[in-house]
Parts: structure tokens; sequence; C-alpha cells
């Protein structure tokens, strides 16, 4: 059963709980500040559930993060306890592929209602993820608390998503309306945390979004991107400075045990 007071503590939000825009742009933001994007479970090998009991003992008892698949199920939970009509979508990613690339559908993105028009909302797409929920609409430049972001029209009724990036718009992901059922994520996500190929198991990957930059965490190369511009990097060098940015810098509570450090020397080729 979702514990909708144990998400609202962990996520810091007291405000009001009713179905409108402000209270959704609210949530989105509190959520995104507060839980960080990880793939630590699949980094060490170890399973990533994605059912509402796993994932609240892991993201909001636990103190941990996750991937979209936990974050866009906890953040659909509330919307609904909230009152808010929600479907749930899947998209192809297209970050970092070519425009026309056909890739499986391996992201959770929300659809929500607020007053009769349709909102796309997403907390859990890493280092480019929404910070506020944006209209459904083709052609639009929309405002988000960091980047702006737009949908163009891709194939038939495909909405693609891009974002405001160096003065450039970059592609994120394309999807369509169809609305999807838990066994569709729990295929994916299930193949992502498990094939030897799969990026979350042979790349550690973090990421955060806090008022007014983002942090980013790639092996051991450290970034902070400042919405009004400039970068600073930073390359770790042990596993111990490795940990510490984890908890310092993304908040995480770490998994007990030897496994993580190992994982940690695995991908960062440390001795």
């Amino acid at each position: 059963m979702f514990d909708l007071e144990a998400y609202l503590r962990r996520i810091d939000y007291d405000g009001p709980r009713t179905p409108t825009l402000e209270v959704l742009r609210a949530l989105h933001a509190r959520h995104t500040q507060a839980i960080t994007f990880e793939n630590l479970n699949a980094l060490m090998g170890w399973p990533v559930p994605i059912d509402v009991d796993a994932v609240q003992d892991k993201i909001v008892r636990g103190g941990r993060g996750g991937w979209c698949f936990e974050q866009n199920l906890l953040f659909s939970q509330a919307l609904r306890a909230f009152g808010f009509t929600v479907t749930d979508l899947a998209a192809r990613v297209l970050w970092g592929l070519d425009e026309e690339a056909v890739t499986r559908r391996s992201h959770m993105v929300l659809r929500v209602m607020v007053d009769g028009e349709p909102f796309i909302a997403d907390v859990g797409f890493g280092g480019q993820t929404l910070t506020g929920p944006i209209r459904l609409l083709f052609d639009v430049a929309q405002s988000t608390p960091h980047e702006d972001f737009r949908f163009v029209r891709t194939h038939g009724d495909e909405y693609k998503l891009q974002a405001l990036i160096g003065g450039e718009w970059r592609s994120l992901y394309r999807f369509d309306l169809q609305p999807q059922f838990p066994v569709d994520y729990e295929v994916i996500s299930h193949f992502l945390a498990t094939h030897p190929a799969s990026q979350f198991r042979t790349t550690l990957r973090v990421a955060r979004a806090l008022p007014g930059l983002r942090h980013g965490l790639l092996n051991n190369q450290l970034a902070t991107h400042h919405v009004e511009g400039g970068t600073e990097k930073r390359t770790l060098t042990s596993v111990a400075e490795v940990r510490g940015v984890l908890t310092d810098v993304f908040g995480l509570t770490l998994p007990p045990g030897p496994d993580l450090d190992r994982a940690i020397a695995r991908v960062c080729d440390f001795p």
C-alpha cells in the first residue's frame, strides 16, 4: 500500500493537496530536488524490483534514489492520491543517438490531466529530467525551473521531447499516448538491470537537480551545470571519494556491504 505521508516527508512537501497545476509543479520540483537518479542496484548486480512496496522501502524509507520506473511509479502514486488523473506511458530514448534511431520502449513517462488539459510529468530521466510539468503541445517552447523544453511531431501521433541546451534543441525521447501496464515496465526494467551490455550494469550514473543547477556523476567524473551558464568538472580518484560525493552531493544513504565498493572500483578502474 502506498504511504502518502511518508512520501511527502521524503520530498519535504507540506503544501496544499488539491489537483491543481500549482500543486503539480510544486510536487514535481520537490521530488526532483529530494530524490536522486541512480543505478547502484544494477551496478552491483542486485535486483531492481519495481512494485510499490519495494520502491517505498528503497527510496522513501531507505534514503536511496532510483531510475525512471521507480521514481515515476512513486510520483504517479502520489499524484493519484492527490486526485490527479494519471496515465502511464512509455518512451523510446533518443538522448545521444541519431534522431531516427529505433530504440526499445525503455523509459516511463506520465500524462497528467489538470482541468481537462494534458501535461507530461517525468521525474526520472537522469541528468536531463524535467523539473516541472509541461503542456502536451507541439512546437511551443515551455520553461521549467531549469531548461526550456518543447514537443515536436515525429511519425504519426508520436511526440518527441527536446531540451534547449547551449542554444541547441536536443532530443531526449519520443513516445505516443498508448497506456502502459506494470508488466510492460517489469520486462524492460529487468532487461536493463541484468543484461551484460546494459549501460546501467557497466556505468555509474547519478544525477540530481537543485535550484539553479544540476549535478551529474558518470563513473568518476563529477560535473555541476549551472542554469545561468558554466560547468564545473572534477575527476574523483578513489572509491572513498566517490562514496563521499554520493552521500554529500547526491544525498544518498548508501547500501551496506562491500558490493558497492567493488562496483565503483570496477567501473572507475580503481585499484
